[in-house]
This record gives structure tokens, sequence and C-alpha cells, in this order.
């Protein structure tokens, strides 16, 4: 029997009316809605099927007319929960372990699992009635609808209000984002994306109960006195004022929660986590009569602020070491006679240590493979003193890794697919952006294969390739590198990055391509994608961009402390050599990190950034990061404004919700 929506009860229009109000609303105000805000529609319009279907007196049905409709109503949740079911497994465990030591989660997840062990038991039942193809064991199915309604000791209403306990008044999505801040370094996912992966575990878990309960009084309708008109609103009602108050929780929350995601230290580091710019800049002793064409010495050290480097026949030690093949930069005078120990030929240094006769010692004094090195500076005729400098080499040879790659990369967006990871990479002594890509689903899902994009690995000295064009030259005067967070614009995915030159800094550029968040669908990207990037500069009138320095780093890598982000967007730095007393200026500094930087789960990408993290009195290093997308917008229960659902919890008092 149906009957039309005309003749249904009065409580039971306003909800259905309800449901279709809000989900039109919805469509007809471009709202897309999130996938667990999508099951939610679904589920209420099986509900509003049923309640259709069988809006007449108990008294009505005879036996065979009430199995038929067991039966109808068992199918239809099963049904559901196939679908239900695949489109949410389980994975609360794996999502949510950052907040395994928090004590509120703790008693909230207890309360959820004793919830999903009765969901389990009631798809169970479903299975194995729909499967026996034996008339419906009535019994057993009134027995467990009494047990989820009425057994104090199995009471969905009483578990779901303990949890929005947990979320309302003693706060559990604000001590979530909390803790996705504290323990970032032991997760792959931003706290803004921590919170969501939350409110979906608790969202779920409400439509599990939800449904036990609504099957429940649908399928006792049947059976009792009444129809249980008022039961249901009021299950319903209840569901929808906590899913309302909940909504607006997670909103809050998820304002102050960052989407950031970057990546931590990592226990020991190796090649594999980070790199550096080997033979690019570096603390080089040199003799005067070597940095002028006169070979004189009738000036000072400081006088060469810039020179090339000539060895002179007199100054045996020039030959003995590998030359500065290219220019020194700002010489300085330490002592007079030294001690050098020559590092290895297979380091990247020049020098372990050098020992001053005066005692100092740059750098840090071992024991010394090669055999150290006595220089000693002289005296010219009595009148001028014949001096060993230190200068900054820039190192312009094949050795030296100087270079980085212009060529955008970008995801195969004629595939759908998006970039849901990111990480520096050098090849050919070259630092480039390599990108993972993922194909994007409906409701702001990945699937489950990605790849990392391979790298162009390409040579400065392959043909047809062109400076300023491929790829770019650090030196002396070109070694800055811009420290930005680039935001796509709503409603656009990340699709692209490379580095351009802007001045002389290198500059971080993102492409971003718009996308229907309910097909998953990228919009026309091929026309609509754009690139954009902050273009602030340090030489701009206002509000310049501003320099991020460095105090006597020692090599990133002694660092003992793990290291924490300390720049900020619209900043830069520049690559410099390492402090002369701890590292004997051996290292160019800040290294560059090359851990892959990408969430799980995968999720959709809305940014991503340059930033320089580290410790007071080291290098550090310079590291992508990402924005995870921000899914808040989807969230649609704050469509509606309801006033105070609950005023008298412990008597059950409900109020009618009142639309604005």
């Amino acid at each position: 029997m149906i009957l039309t929506i005309a003749k249904m009860d009065g409580y039971f229009k306003f909800f259905f009316l309800l449901s279709l109000i809000t989900a039109v609303t919805a469509i007809e105000n471009g709202i897309q809605l999130s996938k667990v805000d999508v099951i939610r529609h679904d589920l209420m319009k099986v509900e509003s099927d049923l309640v259709q279907r069988l809006n007449i007196p108990s008294t009505m049905y005879d036996s065979d007319m009430r199995k038929k409709s067991v039966a109808m109503i068992i199918e239809a949740y099963a049904k559901f929960g196939i679908i239900f079911d695949d489109e949410f497994p389980n994975t609360r465990e794996k999502h949510l372990e950052p907040l395994q030591s928090l004590h509120i989660w703790a008693r909230a997840e207890n309360i959820l699992r004793n919830i999903d062990g009765l969901y389990t038991t009631f798809r169970r039942l479903q299975q194995a009635s729909i499967e026996s193809h034996l008339p419906v064991d009535e019994e057993t199915w009134k027995d467990f609808s009494e047990t989820i309604l009425f057994d104090a000791n199995a009471s969905i209403l009483t578990a779901l209000y303990q949890v929005f306990d947990l979320i309302v008044d003693e706060k559990l999505y604000a001590s979530a984002y909390q803790e996705g801040e504290r323990t970032i370094c032991n997760d792959n996912q931003s706290p803004q994306q921590l919170l969501y992966n939350l409110y979906n575990s608790i969202a779920v878990t409400e439509i599990k109960g939800y449904t036990m309960m609504q099957f429940s009084w649908l399928l006792l309708k049947l059976y009792k006195n009444g129809n249980f008109t008022e039961e249901i609103r009021l299950t319903k009602s209840r569901y929808e004022a906590r899913m309302a108050e909940t909504s607006q929780a997670i909103q809050t929350a998820m304002a102050f929660a960052s989407p950031d995601l970057w990546k931590c230290d990592p226990q020991h580091r190796g090649p594999e986590t980070s790199t550096e710019l080997n033979w690019f800049l570096q603390s080089y002793v040199v003799h005067e009569l070597d940095l002028n064409e006169k070979n004189t010495c009738g000036q000072n050290c400081a006088y060469y602020s810039y020179a090339e480097v000539n060895c002179n026949p007199k100054d045996a030690y020039c030959k003995k070491q590998r030359k500065c093949n290219g220019a020194v930069y700002n010489c300085q005078f330490i002592d007079s006679d030294m001690w050098i120990c020559p590092a290895e030929t297979s380091s990247n240094r020049r020098y372990n240590y050098i020992e001053y006769e005066n005692g100092r010692v740059l750098g840090e004094k071992g024991t010394c493979s090669q055999g150290t090195t006595k220089v000693d500076s002289w005296w010219r005729w009595l009148f001028w003193h014949c001096s060993y400098c230190v200068c900054s080499c820039d190192q312009q040879d094949r050795d030296s890794d100087r270079f980085f790659n212009l060529r955008k990369v970008v995801a195969d967006v004629e595939s759908n697919k998006v970039i849901t990871g990111i990480k520096f990479v050098k090849v050919n002594k070259m630092i480039h952006i390599q990108i993972e890509q993922g194909q994007l689903l409906g409701s702001g899902t990945i699937s489950n294969v990605t790849e990392w994009k391979p790298v162009e690995s390409y040579s400065i000295y392959s043909d047809g390739v062109i400076e300023g064009t491929d790829f770019l030259t650090l030196s002396w005067h070109q070694r800055a590198i811009d420290l930005d967070d680039l935001k796509a614009p709503p409603g656009h995915l990340l699709t692209g990055v490379k580095f351009r030159k802007l001045g002389a800094h290198i500059n971080l550029e993102i492409m971003t391509t718009p996308f229907n968040f309910t097909t998953g669908i990228l919009i026309k990207p091929d026309t609509q994608s754009i690139w954009h990037g902050n273009d602030n500069t340090d030489a701009t009138w206002e509000n310049p961009r501003t320099l991020l320095k460095l105090d006597r780093p020692d090599k990133s890598t002694r660092s003992q402390a793990a290291s924490i982000p300390d720049s900020k967007h619209d900043q830069y730095m520049m690559f410099s050599p390492s402090d002369l007393d701890k590292d004997a200026g051996q290292s160019t500094v800040p290294f560059i990190d090359t851990q892959p930087v990408a969430p799980y789960p995968r999720v959709p990408i809305a940014g991503a950034g340059i930033y320089h993290k580290g410790r007071p009195g080291f290098g550090g290093y310079i590291a992508p990061k990402l924005k995870t997308y921000n899914f808040a917008p989807h969230l649609h229960f704050e469509h509606f404004v309801f006033t105070p659902l609950i005023n008298n919890k412990s008597n059950n008092v409900i109020t009618l919700p009142h639309i604005n």
C-alpha cells in the first residue's frame, strides 16, 4: 500500500519534506555535498519510501502481509548496507592513529566500536535472512529490534548521546586538532585532514546507529499496537539536531586547523632524505699573490671582495690543493700560519679542519688521514705582509651542484589526474620537483593507485637545452630562494608546479585546475588551468619580501634536535657557506630535504609551498609543503540553522527544528 504525501501523518510529512528541501536547496545553491552527506540523503530516501509504504495501523496487517513487509524492510536496508559498506570501509584505526594517545578519543572510540559491533550483527542477520530463501524469522528480528531500542546495556541512543557530549561539551574536535598539530611528525595528515577523517568516522557510526534504530521502529510498528509515529519522528529529529551541532563544531575546529602538510626529520639522515649543493659555495684558503695579476702583496685580504684565482709559482700550496675554478668573494685574514687537514679525495669538502698557530680551529678537529700541511704567510721586503686569506669560492665547474630545473611539472590532467604528493630530487646535479599523481574521483576522493611521475633527467649539456629557459644556474649574485605558501583559488586543485626565475631569486609557481566536487571531473584543464605565484620581491616599495638569515650555521646534519619550521610566507633565504669556526665553511647551507610529502590517506591538494626548517646555529633544510583540500564547505548540515534541540537530555525533551 502506497500513500501520497498528502495522506501522510503530519510529523512524517514535515520531516519528509525537510529532507527533500535540504537536498533541493543544496543543489539550487550549488553546494556539492561530501560523500557522507550524500549517503545520508540516500538513507533518508530509503526511510521516506518505507514510511510511506508502512503508514497504516498495525492492526490492519495479517500474518502473510506482515511477513512480506518485514522482508521488504530487511531487503531495503540490506541494499543500502551494501552500498554503505562499500563506500565506507572501517579505516578508523589507520586514519586516526595520531589520536591514540588522546584520552577523550579513547573514550569516544570505545563507544563507536560498540556501535560498530551491533551494526556488524545487524548486517550479518540481513545477509543470512536474504540468502536463506526461507520465511523471515520474525522472533529473531523482534528480539534484535527490542535490544537496539530498549536494552540498557545496548542502547544506541545512549551511546550516540555520549559521543555527542564528547564533541560538544568536552570539545573532542578542538582536542583532536591540537593533538594533530603536536603529532604531525608521526603522521601523514594535515591537522585539518585529520579532523575531517575524525568527523567522517563519527558521522559514519552515527549513520549506522540511526539506521538500526529506524529499522527497529519500522519493524516493531508491524507488531505493536500503535504506529510509533512519535518515536520515529523523535529519532529523526534527534539525529538531525545532533548532526547540526556536530557540523557546527567541526566547522569551527577546521577553521582553526592548519591544512599544511610537511615532513619532519627522519630518524637517520642519508642520501635518500636530503642532499646538498656540493661544490657550490665553500671557504677556500688562498694567498694574496694568487688574487691579482701583478702578484703583489700591496693590499690586505679584505681588499679582495671579488677576485679570480691564478696560482703564483711562489705559492706552493695553491697547486697542491683543488683550485677554485671560478671567483672568490669576501676574503678575510684570520692568522698568519696554519696547519691544514685536507679532506679525502672522495669527499665534497676541501678541508676537514684548519688549525692556526694562535690556537683557533676552523671546523671539527680530529684525526687527519691525509696528514696536515703547514702553510705560512711571510713578509716581503719588510714592508708588505704576504698573507694567506680565507675567501668564499663560487666553484663554477662540472662538479658543482648549482642548477634548478625550470621546466613545468604537470599531472596528466587529460586523464583526470591531480597532484597527490611532491618531493625535491637531484638528478644530474640539478634540483627538480617531482610529483606523485592520482586519478580524481567523486566527492573529493583519489584512486587507490598513485604513481610518481618520472623526472626529466636531462643535463645542462644536452642538445637544445637553454640556460634561463630550461634551467637556472646559481651563483654568488644569484643564490636566493623564495619561501612562499601558495593556495589554489576556491574550487581548484593543484595540478602543476615549477621553479621560475624572479629577479635573482628562485621562485615557486603552481598550476591549479577547476573541478566538480561531486563528479570528480576536472573542468576544461587545457583552457581553464592557471599558473600563479607570489610576485613580491625584496625590492618592492611596500611590504617587501624579507630575508630569513642564518646565524653562524653549522652543517645541517650535525643538529641533534629535530628541525622545526621557522620561516613565514613572503620571505627568502640565501644559499651560503657554513660557519667558518664550526665547519670550516665547507658546506653550502641550507641543505635540500628530499623526503616525499604526500598525505595518507591520499586526498586532493589545494596548494603548495617552500619553507625552511632547522634549529638555531645550524643550516637547516629547504623543503616542500602541501596544503590539503578543505572539505569543510561540503559538510552540509550548517545550511539549516536549528534552535537548540535538547532542552533536557535526561528527560529526552526535544524541540522541533526551526528553519531560518
